[in-house]
């Protein structure tokens, strides 16, 4: 049944501030550029009114790769251009998005998605076209497998598919394999693609066999695919859009009745299967909210509804702009998802002038038994982004074994990996110091697909260009609460 204006609205007004602050003892509750001045982040130096915080200050890298804080250290697992497949082609480039696993013997398995759009031949080194795992010949992206010992060695990587496009954040599943997602409309006839795209794949890393003949999952709509969660009580997935002109959307499938997840349903499904539904925001006041980036207080609840999408293979019209102005509510740069706590943190990265109110990141966290996004964090605009210390553009998210959220940043200047608290601090954790740039004009690329391994003890991480995925180990903790 769905949660009216009117039942919401009720609803807040009987339980008064209970639910203005739903969900807000979780993961997080502040931020910085919201109440910054009850909540002090740490400076570059890593300390809050003269107090260590966090783990310390981040030590420049003599490498030049990756700055961490004292105690910690790094592995290059992959390297585009250095490493290679077991089929002897380079690792390929653009690394985004990572899922891991527990493998045989204390090994672990990682997913890795590479955001390569277009043809083949715009890129140097392109998922190899391995046999009976391709979709479309003409494209570059895919996902590779990444075998890593249990001390920390390298083992092996091979493709898990090829021929997609555009592949961006994707998710895990509780059956253990991955979803990945592209990132990209692209039709046949298009960009010189023979299949369309905008779908998610599914990625075995445990079975070779499983991945081949890869298979859309049609069901869960074509567009610009960022990231995906599933609810494993009550089977539903929830997917971000990535896309402008209008803003994205945020999706919820319903799947179809009887249906049971699995390894290897999810290929099953008819096209048409399950309902596919966009969310229509009120505040507590009954009151339509069109855009997400009209929440400026941390805390902010809303009631959502959810709206089925009329055509979700986009066969005319792009999904998101089949609904009229007032029926769904949008936001910008929709990109990390994850399922924790018993529901999903859903991260907008940015809002500039296509959006109703500007700002350099929120992460909101969906409740599906209350059905209400809260916002956990939210970024002002940073005024100064090539200042070390300052964080903007928030993009994959995990939910650390220790506590809190690990963020990567895919904004402007210089980029960190950065923890955020219970209570909404944020401390870094890591700084990308590859200058792909000049030394007058330096550049550094975004990190992705920050997730620890199963066993907790290495945060595994991306440096999208040129392409390395790294394994962070060193003196893990509970970050507290600072009194």
């Amino acid at each position: 049944m769905p949660l009216t204006r009117r039942d919401f609205a009720k609803r807040s007004a009987l339980s008064g501030a209970s639910v203005a602050l739903a969900g807000s003892v979780g993961v997080l509750a502040t931020a910085p550029g919201a109440i910054a001045e009850e909540a002090p982040d740490p400076g570059p130096d890593g300390t809050v009114d003269g107090r260590a915080f966090g783990y310390g200050p981040l030590l420049p890298d003599p490498d030049g790769i990756l700055a961490l804080p004292a105690g910690f250290s790094y592995r290059i697992i992959t390297r585009t251009g250095v490493t290679k497949l077991e089929s002897g082609e380079s690792t390929p480039s653009n690394h985004d998005g990572t899922g891991t696993f527990a493998g045989h013997r204390g090994t672990t398995l990682l997913v890795n998605n590479h955001e390569l759009k277009g043809p083949r031949a715009d890129w140097p080194h392109p998922v190899p076209l391995a046999d009976g795992l391709v979709y479309d010949p003409a494209a570059a992206g895919g996902c590779t497998v990444v075998e890593v010992a249990k001390d920390g060695t390298p083992v092996g990587e091979w493709v898990g598919i090829a021929g997609t496009s555009t592949n961006c954040a994707g998710g895990t599943t509780p059956w253990g394999t991955w979803l990945t997602c592209e990132e990209n409309e692209d039709k046949a006839g298009q960009h010189g693609m023979t299949k369309d795209h905008g779908y998610v794949f599914e990625v075995d890393p445990h079975d070779r066999k499983a991945c081949r003949d890869p298979r859309p999952i049609k069901a869960l709509g074509r567009y610009a695919h960022e990231a995906v969660v599933v609810d494993p009580r009550r089977g539903h997935l929830y997917l971000t859009e990535d896309a402008a002109g209008p803003n994205g959307l945020l999706y919820r499938w319903t799947p179809p009745k009887g249906f049971e997840h699995g390894h290897g349903k999810l290929r099953t499904l008819a096209d048409d299967a399950g309902v596919l539904a966009a969310p229509k925001c009120f505040d507590s006041g009954g009151r339509y909210v069109d855009d997400l980036s009209r929440a400026t207080k941390v805390g902010t609840v809303y009631g959502v509804d959810w709206i089925e999408v009329p055509d979700r293979d986009a066969r005319t019209v792009s999904v998101r702009k089949q609904f009229a102005e007032g029926e769904i509510t949008r936001a910008r740069k929709l990109e990390g998802m994850w399922w924790a706590d018993g529901g999903a943190y859903i991260v907008s990265s940015f809002a500039r002038e296509e959006s109703p109110v500007q700002h350099d990141g929120q992460v909101w966290f969906y409740d599906p038994r209350r059905r209400t996004l809260t916002l956990k964090v939210r970024f002002g605009v940073n005024p100064e982004p090539g200042k070390d210390g300052a964080y903007d553009g928030p993009d994959n998210i995990s939910v650390s074994p220790y506590g809190g959220l690990i963020i990567a940043e895919d904004g402007e200047g210089v980029q960190h990996l950065f923890g955020a608290t219970e209570d909404g601090r944020t401390y870094p954790v890591a700084r990308n110091d590859l200058n792909i740039g000049t030394a007058d004009e330096p550049e550094f690329s975004e990190f992705t697909g920050p997730v620890f391994s199963p066993d907790g003890r290495t945060l595994f991480a991306n440096i999208q260009e040129p392409g390395i995925m790294l394994a962070i180990t060193g003196p893990w903790k509970r970050i507290r609460r600072q009194r």
